[in-house]
């Protein structure tokens, strides 16, 4: 994977407000692609779960929510 910055992390006019975020967020979707029933949303040439789920937010199909009445922290779609 090539090497991104923070800012790069955008879905419309959203930015990423924290690395911390970042982390957090790939890793649950790692998890999700890790199990055998999940299929990646971009395609890609890595088979690391970690990278599949950093590509997934870098081209916006997965991201985040916050707020009380958000039933899931993050999305996908």
């Amino acid at each position: 994977m090539k090497h991104v910055a923070l800012e790069d992390f955008v879905n419309g006019d959203e930015k990423m407000d924290s690395l911390y975020r970042l982390v957090i967020i790939a890793s649950r979707r790692a998890n999700q692609l890790n199990k055998p029933e999940s299929r990646p949303l971009v395609s890609t040439k890595s088979e690391k779960t970690t990278i599949i789920a950093l590509e997934e937010v870098l081209d916006g199909k997965v991201w985040y929510r916050i707020g009380d009445d958000a039933e899931n922290e993050y999305e996908i779609g």
